[in-house]
C-alpha cells in the first residue's frame, strides 16, 4: 500500500511539473499578439544613449578578432568596445591589442589580474572603465547584427527600462546529435521562457546580449564574482528591487553563438549554469519579490537543478517498480502519466525546429526532425547527469570555473541574415562599410540613390547632427556625459 501511494504521488508530482514546464515553454505562441510583442520595434534612426560594450575573453584568441570586428559594424555610432584580457593569456591579449591599434577610439583593453578568473570577475575589472550610458555583455565569439544596438536604444528610450536582454541562438544544430537540441533549448528559452520571466517580475538573466543602465549596474555592485551564473544572480537581485526588464527577440537581431563542441565541454558548462542556479537560491534574494506567486515561481526556477538530478534518479526507479512489483493496476498506469506529457513535448518540439529551421533559413532535413526524437531521452540523461553533478560539487564546495572552449562553428556556416558571408563580407565580396565600386555607381560618380559617392543619406545623421563615422565626436559625447554624472555624484 505504502510503495502504491509512494508510486502515485511520485508521478502525479512529475507531471504536474512537465505540464507546467511545457505551458511556460510554450508562452510566446499562445496568441498572435503574444508572439509579435515578443519582437523589437523598428528605432526611429535617433541616437540617445551611449554604449559600453564588454567583451571578457579567457583563451579565445580563435574567435576574438571576428566578434571585435563584427561590433565595429555597428550602425549606431556612439559606443566603445572594451575588451578584458588575462594578464597571463598573452595569445588572446595579442588579438585584442591589435583590434585596439586598428581602431583606438572605438576599442580599449583591460587587464584582468586575479589570481583566480572568471567572468563575473572580468566584467568587474571593466566596470569602472565604462563612460557609457548603458553596459552591454557579449561573449568572445559572439556574432552580432550591426543594427543590434540601434534597436536596444530604442527600446531603452521608448521603454523607459532598465534593463533590456537581446535574443542569443545557437546556430550550428547539424554538428552533432546534442547540438540539434542544444539550439532548440535556446530557441525555445530566448524566443519564448524569458518573456513570460519579464512578464512575471522575476528574470534570470542571459549571460549576454544583455544591457543594463550603468547607473543601476553600479548601485549594484555589478556582478556577483563567485557566483558561476552571474547573469543569472544580476537578474534575481535587478528583479527583487523592482527594476524594469524588457525582454526583445527578433531572428533578424539575435546574438549568433555555437554550441559546445564536445559531450564533457557541455556536461561542464551546464554543471556549471546549474550550479550557479543552486548558489543563486541558497543566497535568497529572490524572497525579496513581492507576492507569493513571483516568489513561488523563482523558487521553481531556481529549483531546476534539484528538479533534474531528482527526475534523473526517480523516473527509472518509478517505472521499474510499477512494471516489477506488485501494485495495483492504476496506480502502474499512473506511472506513464509523464509519457503524455513527454508525447506532447516531442510534438511541440518538432513544430519547434521547423520554425527555427524557417526563421534562419537553415535546411532541416528527415534525419535532423529522427535525431530530435531519438536523442531526446539520452540528452535528457546528460541533463539528468549535469545536475547531479552541480549538486555534488556545490556541496562539496567546488566552484572553480570550468571555461568552455570555442572553435567558431558558427561562423562556418555561410552567409548570416543580413548578408554577410562568415567572415562579414557582403554577398559582392566588399566588407561592411566599404565604399560602392564598379557598377555600384553611375557614370556621372552619383550612387543608384541620386548621392554622390561616399555621401551618406540625408537622414543618415543622430540628433545631434553628427554623422555615423563620427567616431571622435561620439565617444567624446560618451565621456562627457560620463564626467557630468561623476561630477553630480561627488
Amino acid at each position: 500500500m505504502l510503495l502504491s501511494v509512494f508510486v502515485v504521488a511520485i508521478s502525479l508530482a512529475l507531471f504536474g511539473m512537465a505540464v507546467f514546464t511545457l505551458w511556460w515553454q510554450m508562452h510566446a505562441w499562445r496568441t498572435p499578439e503574444t508572439l509579435a510583442a515578443t519582437s523589437f520595434d523598428r528605432p526611429d534612426g535617433d541616437v540617445g544613449l551611449a554604449f559600453s560594450l564588454l567583451l571578457p575573453a579567457r583563451h579565445e584568441q580563435a574567435v576574438l578578432e571576428h566578434t571585435i570586428q563584427r561590433l565595429l559594424e555597428s550602425s549606431h555610432t556612439n559606443y566603445e568596445i572594451i575588451v578584458i584580457v588575462g594578464h597571463d593569456d598573452p595569445e588572446t591579449a595579442a588579438v585584442a591589442e591589435r583590434a585596439a591599434a586598428r581602431d583606438p577610439l572605438r576599442v580599449r583593453v583591460i587587464t584582468d589580474t586575479h589570481e583566480k578568473k572568471n567572468k563575473p570577475k572580468a566584467l568587474n575589472t571593466a566596470l569602472p572603465h565604462c563612460r557609457g550610458d548603458v553596459v552591454g555583455v557579449f561573449d568572445a565569439e559572439d556574432q552580432v547584427h550591426p543594427e543590434l544596438l540601434a534597436h536596444v536604444d530604442h527600446a531603452f528610450t521608448t521603454t523607459g527600462a532598465d534593463v533590456v536582454q537581446g535574443g542569443v541562438q545557437l546556430i550550428n544544430f547539424h554538428s552533432s546529435w546534442y547540438s540539434l537540441r542544444n539550439c532548440l533549448e535556446y530557441f525555445f528559452w530566448f524566443r519564448s521562457r524569458l518573456h513570460l520571466h519579464a512578464e512575471k517580475g522575476f528574470i534570470p538573466l542571459g549571460g549576454n546580449t544583455v544591457f543594463v543602465r550603468t547607473e543601476v549596474l553600479r548601485e549594484a555592485d555589478g556582478w556577483d564574482p563567485e557566483c558561476l551564473a552571474e547573469d543569472c544572480d544580476l537578474g534575481v537581485r535587478l528583479s527583487s528591487v523592482g527594476k524594469k526588464v524588457v525582454v526583445a527577440y527578433d531572428s533578424d537581431m539575435v546574438t549568433r553563438e555555437e554550441t559546445p563542441d564536445t559531450l564533457m565541454s557541455l556536461l561542464k558548462q551546464r554543471t556549471r549554469w546549474n550550479q550557479g542556479f543552486l548558489q543563486v537560491y541558497r543566497k535568497k534574494d529572490w524572497k525579496q519579490l513581492p507576492g507569493r506567486g513571483r516568489r513561488l515561481l523563482a523558487r521553481y526556477t531556481l529549483m531546476t537543478p534539484f528538479l533534474q538530478a531528482f527526475s534523473g534518479v526517480i523516473i527509472p526507479l518509478n517505472v521499474g517498480i510499477a512494471l516489477f512489483f506488485d501494485v495495483p493496476v492504476g496506480a502502474a498506469m499512473v506511472t506513464f502519466l509523464p509519457a503524455i506529457t513527454a508525447v506532447v513535448t516531442f510534438i511541440f518540439e518538432l513544430v519547434g525546429l521547423h520554425d527555427f529551421g524557417k526563421q534562419y533559413g537553415l535546411r532541416v532535413r528527415f534525419v535532423h526532425y529522427l535525431k530530435l526524437v531519438v536523442g531526446g531521452p539520452f540528452y535528457q540523461i546528460l541533463l539528468a547527469g549535469a545536475a547531479l553533478r552541480a549538486v555534488w560539487r556545490e556541496q562539496r564546495g567546488r566552484n572553480e570555473w570550468e571555461l568552455t572552449s570555442h572553435i567558431g562553428a558558427h561562423l562556418q556556416d555561410g552567409r548570416t541574415s543580413d548578408g554577410r558571408t562568415s567572415d562579414g563580407r557582403t554577398s559582392d565580396g566588399r566588407t561592411s562599410g566599404s565604399a560602392p565600386t564598379g557598377d555600384d555607381l553611375l557614370s556621372d560618380g552619383r550612387t543608384p540613390a541620386g548621392r554622390p559617392s561616399g555621401e551618406r543619406p540625408p537622414g543618415d545623421r543622430v540628433s545631434d547632427g553628427r554623422v555615423p563615422g563620427d567616431r571622435t565626436a561620439a565617444l567624446s559625447a560618451a565621456a562627457d556625459r560620463a564626467d557630468i554624472r561623476e561630477d553630480a555624484h561627488r
